[in-house]
């Protein structure tokens, strides 16, 4: 979990704590809830957290408003509409802060009205309505308790509804959160195991997309395709082969990690699926990089790229179970026709006179020695040829 929403759980914990005890205080529990929102970037909430602050450039616009509206009133003695054109400039400035028209009529009884506190700050309301009771008066001539407690009580229960409802949503994508955190730990562990160097490449995509910034989004699919090519690199080396109609050129590294899927996983549907997270990701990250080589400025959103370096790590889940230190330790393996006497002796770990006959079992077919070929030379059981086909290539 994130510092920012662990922060503010705790915050909108602390609020609701202060709007529900007797003795809490509703400004402490709205000024709260502002910090909260804040950090969780929802504009909306806190403008209206803003204007209950006292926020001078919030209300000096619901001023604007009200007198915009007080003056027509006077002129033509009836009630004014706020979607009257009359008004659309002052109510776009409004909405540019994040008050909505909803919110504007929601609190206009209150904002407008001087017996219950208009403009001044829930704490002034607070206070104003607490020296009331406390002197057991009604009124001070200009504020008067029973609109004044009728404010507070809206501010209250909206602010605690705000806090309600946010706490549900942190909770309840904290739990996806959660499950996806115990996803990446196995995945960038194990990588990290195996490769410290892909790992990175894998660490700075999810920085790249966790970041506000819209360039270090686009950076994170330039680094989910780099690793995409060293990974391919590595566990399938650019050949000449062709294998149903498909060939493993250097930049064909979608094509290489498919022929890699379809040597090393045995089990068809978890083959399947890792095949399509890999096509989803060459098809998308092979459309951004032609814009990017053509100059055409394609603009990535943080959803897409979240989206790609997602597949990255479900693929790479579906992947590392097959993976090991000697597929990713190197760029390829020793070939059987070019492996040298102290290859086979330490790979399979054979006596030197052992290497030595497979050695010339080779020389005899011309350098064209095959796995078969070795089940031929005394010594050589079955486990060994396992280990061979592991360690060298055809």
């Amino acid at each position: 979990m994130s510092d920012k929403k662990s922060e503010a759980i705790k915050l909108l914990n602390e609020a609701i704590h202060e709007l529900e005890t007797t003795k809490g205080s509703v400004a402490i529990g709205v000024r709260k809830l502002s910090r909260a929102t804040k950090l969780l970037e929802k504009n909306k909430i806190n403008a209206w957290c803003q204007i209950y602050s006292g926020n001078t450039i919030y209300n000096g616009l619901l001023e604007n408003l009200f007198k915009e509206v007080d003056e027509e009133y006077q002129k033509n003695n009836e009630p004014q509409n706020l979607s009257d054109k009359k008004f659309e400039k002052t109510i776009k400035q409004l909405e540019a802060v994040g008050l909505t028209t909803c919110i504007i009529r929601e609190i206009w009884k209150y904002k407008n009205n001087i017996e219950a506190g208009k403009l001044n700050s829930v704490d002034f309301i607070e206070q104003k309505l607490n020296l009331l009771i406390k002197e057991k008066r009604g009124n001070d001539g200009t504020y008067y308790r029973n609109p004044l407690q009728e404010h507070l009580s809206y501010i209250k229960e909206k602010a605690h509804t705000y806090c309600a409802n946010l706490l549900e949503q942190l909770t309840f994508s904290g739990t996806i959160v959660s499950g996806f955190d115990l996803l990446k730990k196995a995945v960038d562990d194990k990588l990290l195991d195996l490769d410290p160097e892909l790992a990175e490449q894998l660490m700075l995509a999810f920085k790249g997309i966790s970041s506000a910034n819209k360039e270090e989004w686009s950076q994170a699919l330039t680094s989910c395709r780099r690793l995409l090519e060293a990974l391919a690199n590595k566990l399938y080396p650019a050949n000449d082969k062709v294998i149903n109609k498909r060939t493993f050129k250097e930049n064909q590294y979608i094509n290489r990690l498919w022929q890699f899927m379809t040597e090393s996983i045995e089990s068809e549907s978890n083959r399947d699926l890792a095949k399509t997270h890999v096509d989803y990701l060459g098809l998308w990250l092979e459309k951004n990089y032609k814009l990017t080589n053509k100059g055409v400025h394609s603009e990535v959103s943080q959803l897409e790229a979240t989206r790609v370096v997602f597949h990255m790590y479900l693929m790479l889940s579906d992947l590392l179970d097959y993976l090991n230190h000697s597929h990713l330790s190197s760029n390829s393996k020793p070939s059987l026709n070019t492996a040298t006497l102290d290859d086979f002796e330490v790979r399979l770990n054979l006596k030197r006179e052992i290497a030595k006959a497979i050695y010339k079992v080779r020389i005899e077919k011309n350098g064209s020695l095959t796995f078969e070929d070795l089940k031929a030379i005394r010594g050589i059981g079955p486990k060994t040829i396992q280990l061979a086909k592991e360690q060298f290539s055809e």
